[in-house]
């Protein structure tokens, strides 16, 4: 048995009208109200329900001008002739036309003349600029091609919005044909908790009934075990999420963490850390140096370290240059950050870290970025020792998760001794997640740091692909809605 509404909706789709907002119309009902309505005749068998996204497109004030007066191309190859001088282009638009005539195979360029191949037919960005006149249209009704080139010169805009269409099924068909009038009941009134308290609704033969004002209603049936509409709440990004847990990790551990600037001198990047000025690592292909320099603190000592040595060591020797120490480069590590904390507080105990971005000059693929981020440590206290870092380190990865943590013998140009922290994923075997070791006396000695320095950087974005089962290290920054919408908010840590 069908309420009224049900009755007038289904009615109204019989007269032909098949979407919510003209059946609201008609009726005089909340949208709201018929497209629950008409969810329940599909529930029920008598409709089929279509819901759709579409997209309308219409004109840009820019796109406008360009379908009334013609693309600056199509101009641009009108005036060309037998050919013209590039040098003749004056208009910067002149350059945009330009490249489109040779995208579009209208025109080439030789010996610096722009020669015109032949005729130019009017392509299908210019069909759509001139229907769009008319009006927006639907995305479905353009070409696709043509669509995105507008789109990417910013002549058209677009807009979505969801659409319901209604169709009335066989059964619906022949449940009207019956005489759908008569089989209509009375609307039951809004179930209250007073009407529950006394009892006014009963139940017959497995059929709700209610008892109101001296007449009789029937329930609408209601299926529980249908899915209800999917809500999409806001939450963290997953990879702050990790960052934040990493962060928790070190403080809990004790250490205090240190913030620096993302524009650092060579000095304190690079000079500081007793790599030498002729060192792979400073090269253009691995970093992204600014055209200014820096102030940098008194460097008799670092220089005279670099050149001559001391604390053991017999230096790099050649000539130590300020000039190149002052350039100022986008952060390759944040350790320069941690070696001016420990120059402004060469007494023990240190115990700090620092979670933050470095920048290096990488080609972008799915395991590589030009920016990422480190967690770089450091402990300087009496007599730690290098069985201190491996215990710290193993800590830190059996509290992110990872029960077996092994270490391999590695070399980096400021600790000594060095090692890799691995860890093993199942499926992926031993997995290096970054360098650690002991500082170099040649880098503590000429701050007057006297006590050993335990350090390491860690990627934590790698970390980051392992926990939340990625492939593609890009979409830890490109942000994909759907990714973000399936990455459950409780990550296993």
């Amino acid at each position: 048995m069908l309420s009224e509404n049900d009755v007038k909706v289904l009615k109204s789709i019989l007269q032909g009208h098949c979407d919510p907002q003209s059946i609201a119309d008609l009726l005089a009902m909340k949208v709201e109200a018929v497209r629950a309505t008409a969810d329940a005749l599909e529930e029920q068998g008598f409709l089929k329900v279509t819901k759709s996204v579409v997209e309308s497109v219409s004109l840009t004030e820019e796109g406008r001008k360009y379908a009334q007066e013609g693309l600056p191309e199509r101009a641009l190859f009108s005036s060309l002739g037998a050919g013209k001088a590039v040098s003749e282009l004056k208009d910067p638009s002149h350059k945009i036309a330009l490249g489109w005539l040779r995208k579009k195979g209208w025109a080439t360029i030789q010996a610096g003349m722009i020669k015109p191949t032949g005729s130019a037919p009017k392509g299908k960005d210019e069909e759509m600029l001139e229907s769009l006149l008319a009006g927006p249209k639907g995305s479905a009704d353009l070409n696709k091609k043509g669509l995105v080139d507008l789109k990417s010169r910013g002549l058209v805009t677009s807009s979505k919005s969801k659409e319901w269409r209604y169709e009335i099924t066989e059964e619906g068909t022949k449940f009207a044909s019956s005489g759908i009038s008569a089989a209509a009941a009375k609307e039951m009134p809004t179930l209250s908790s007073d009407m529950i308290k006394t009892g006014s609704w009963k139940e017959v033969d497995g059929i709700l009934y209610l008892d109101y004002m001296g007449s009789s209603y029937r329930a609408r049936p209601y299926d529980v075990t249908l899915a209800a509409d999917r809500i999409i709440p806001g939450k963290m990004h997953p990879y702050q999420r990790i960052i934040d847990f990493m962060r928790s990790i070190m403080l809990e551990m004790g250490f205090v963490e240190i913030k620096g600037q993302i524009v650092q001198s060579s000095f304190w990047n690079f000079d500081a850390l007793f790599q030498p000025q002729d060192h792979p690592a400073r090269e253009m292909q691995d970093t992204f140096y600014l055209d200014s320099l820096a102030d940098i603190p008194d460097y008799t000592r670092v220089k005279e370290m670099h050149e001559c040595g001391g604390a053991g060591s017999s230096g790099w020797g050649g000539c130590w240059r300020p000039e190149v120490a002052r350039q100022e480069v986008l952060r390759t590590h944040t350790t320069g950050v941690t070696i001016k904390y420990l120059a402004d507080h060469p007494e023990p105990p240190v115990k700090a870290f620092g979670i933050d971005r470095v920048y290096r000059r990488e080609a972008i693929d799915a395991t590589h970025t030009p920016e990422f981020e480190q967690l770089e440590g450091i402990v300087m206290d009496r007599d730690v020792t290098f069985s201190h870092l491996l215990g710290i380190l193993k800590e830190f990865y059996n509290k992110m998760g990872f029960e077996e943590v092994r270490f391999r013998p590695g070399y980096f140009p400021y600790t000594e001794p060095s090692v890799e922290p691995e860890v093993f994923i199942e499926g992926l075997g031993w997995v290096e997640l970054g360098g650690a070791g002991v500082f170099r006396k040649e880098v503590t000695a000429p701050f007057g740091i006297e006590h050993p320095v335990l350090a390491w950087g860690l990627g934590v974005s790698r970390v980051a692909m392992l926990k939340l089962g990625l492939k593609d290290l890009r979409l830890l920054y490109q942000s994909d809605i759907e990714w973000l919408r399936e990455t459950p908010v409780s990550i296993k840590l």
